[in-house]
């Protein structure tokens, strides 16, 4: 028979094997996201992914665009030939997919669209597609692509602009909230490195209407709907980038 010291000392020996085994089971455990989904990163489009990966590692990026199918919409019919006159000569990359969430943009931002090079100025407008969630969640999301954005390129600059008007006119629910969420995401502006800018009124009429002559769809711009963009955002975006 085992002498009662030695089966205590083996019992306690036992016991801490178990407690270390449970530590390390815990310690394995990955952290549980916590927040809004819309502040929570999910990868989507790997293709388009893995074609601006290659675009961020040649570098030479002075402006970027991050956003939803409103800025993909630069390399199509309505906007490409003003996006080649205005800022693809200030050496500019479109990092915009379409049917993006603020939760999208936040993943690419994490998984290597920021590295491989340093930009001057980072255009952020993003959050329409964001339609089930409520108007703080979304301000949360684009807050924390934000803050991506100056974690990982430092010396970037950041033009935050309100999300588009949407609908034919200022009662539309969709607009109502993005209008929320845009009082929201003003006070992001700190008057150094972060500028909000609204140029929404430069598409409605005085009432507030969204005509189908600038957004056919009441939504994404046609190339009328492009130059008032470029011809808004250019002059301020030249003197943060320091350009002439």
């Amino acid at each position: 028979m085992m002498p009662k010291t030695m089966a205590f000392a083996a019992l306690a020996c036992v016991l801490a094997l178990g407690v270390r085994a449970e530590e390390k089971k815990t310690d394995a455990l990955p952290a549980a996201p916590s927040g809004p989904k819309t502040t929570i990163p999910v990868q989507k489009d790997p293709p388009r992914h893995e074609g601006f990966l290659k675009v961020a590692k040649a570098g030479g990026i002075d402006l970027l665009f991050l956003g939803d199918s409103i800025t993909d919409g630069w390399r199509g019919g309505g906007g490409k030939a003003i996006w080649d006159k205005a800022f693809a000569p200030l050496k500019a990359a479109n990092f915009g997919i379409s049917g993006d969430r603020t939760e999208h943009v936040l993943w690419r931002c994490q998984n290597g669209e920021l590295e491989g090079y340093q930009a001057k100025l980072t255009v952020i407008m993003i959050g329409t597609n964001n339609g089930g969630d409520k108007a703080p969640d979304v301000a949360a999301g684009i807050e924390a692509i934000v803050k991506e954005v100056e974690k990982r390129q430092p010396a970037s600059k950041i033009l935050l602009l309100a999300i588009f008007p949407r609908g034919p006119d200022s009662k539309f629910p969709p607009r109502v909230k993005n209008e929320e969420v845009n009082k929201l995401i003003s006070k992001l502006d700190d008057g150094k490195k972060i500028k909000y800018l609204d140029i929404n009124p430069k598409f409605l009429t005085d009432d507030g209407t969204l005509g189908k002559d600038i957004m056919p769809d009441l939504l994404h711009p046609n190339a009328k709907g492009y130059q008032i963009w470029a011809d808004a955002i250019l002059p301020v975006v030249k003197e943060m980038l320091g350009a002439k």
